[in-house]
């Protein structure tokens, strides 16, 4: 299985529908909540190439972007591919 890290927000919605889709996949990810960890949110900006909002997504530290960058991914069959790498 993949290494998948996910920064989020509590409150945001867009980081709740990719933890479900990631937890109907039955996925172990780490997650970086930058509300409770605002030191980790220059670090999420830098390893994101800028992305300032959340979630930012990363399967085996490939950058592959917010919630609908992965459900795009998930539409083209393609998300197990990466999930299983």
């Amino acid at each position: 299985m993949s290494n998948v890290v996910i920064y989020t927000k509590d409150y945001c919605p867009f980081c709740h529908r990719a933890k479900a889709l990631l937890d109907s996949k039955g996925v172990t990810y780490t997650e970086y909540d930058i509300a409770a960890q605002p030191e980790l949110r220059d670090e999420m900006i830098e390893k994101a190439n800028g992305g300032t909002t959340v979630p930012q997504i990363f399967i085996n530290n490939t950058h592959i972007g917010g919630c609908d960058d992965m459900m795009a991914i998930e539409a083209q069959g393609k998300l197990d591919t990466l999930l299983n790498a």
